[in-house]
């Protein structure tokens, strides 16, 4: 599979997709969306891949934001079909996902960036990244989730006013707000990164997507997290994996799950 604008490599169960578009900070056009939505999706129907993690290319962006020379001039109904195209086939795409997704912020995380990240099912970022949601500095509010996934993060109080502001914040202040599970050094991050994924891949696939479906739904109107759960936790049961972790633990040794 050849791309433009991203770069994809696996090893050891984990694959590594690099958005490298470095003269443009990495910024997010319709095409390397289109471009990670296909990385994606390869890499969750490859059975030997566990684990996703997302980053950028070089030192300074992550994402830096959204290509705004793509639709700088669009119409209504044009910016309205961008926003829900990008949340179908990316941001929604990547938080359903039966696979975990990192996001290794290694710099500018802004606008569709931050997105971007947010909707990885969680965050570590290099002590130099910048995280925020500045579009209202150009007429225009987040419309890749930012403004549902900010507040479910930090807090509604918080997420306002870093939307209003059109600020940035630091690592560390996303750490403090939870925005981010770790800050580490730009030379450490994406070892952290795999540290953290291979302690995943130890664990039941199964489970694991399972987990994930079960923690979204709290976050879903009209859907009762708990019931989603009680479900999740009854199929379970029903395989492989299970028979596995259990007898494992019983007999004393390290499971050898399958994913079925």
């Amino acid at each position: 599979m050849k791309f433009n604008n991203i770069l994809l490599e696996a090893d050891n169960s984990i694959a590594t997709i690099i958005i490298n578009r470095p003269k443009k900070l990495n910024a997010l056009n319709r095409e390397t969306i289109e471009e990670l939505h296909q990385a994606i999706k390869a890499a969750e129907a490859d059975k030997a891949i566990k684990v996703i993690i997302i980053t950028g290319s070089g030192d300074k962006a992550f994402v830096a934001g959204a290509d705004i020379s793509e639709f700088a001039d669009f119409s209504v109904e044009e910016g309205t079909q961008l926003a829900a195209n990008g949340q179908t086939i990316l941001f929604d795409f990547i938080e359903n996902l039966s696979k975990p997704v990192i996001a290794a912020v290694n710099g500018f995380a802004l606008g569709g960036g931050l997105e971007l990240a947010m909707a990885c099912h969680f965050r570590l970022a290099s002590d130099n990244a910048k995280m925020g949601l500045p579009e209202v500095s150009l007429g225009v509010i987040p419309g890749y989730g930012g403004t549902q996934r900010l507040p479910q993060l930090i807090g509604k109080g918080r997420a306002m006013e870093m939307i209003m502001t059109a600020g940035m914040i630091d690592a560390n202040k996303a750490l403090s707000f939870g925005l981010v599970n770790y800050v580490t050094t730009q030379e450490e991050l994406l070892p952290l990164c795999e540290k953290i994924a291979h302690k995943i891949c130890n664990n039941s696939p199964v489970a694991i997507s399972s987990a994930i479906a079960a923690v979204n739904a709290n976050f879903k109107s009209g859907v009762n997290g708990y019931d989603v759960e009680i479900e999740g936790f009854g199929k379970c049961f029903g395989t492989a994996d299970f028979t596995e972790g259990t007898t494992a633990f019983l007999e004393k040794r390290k499971a050898k799950f399958t994913g079925e």
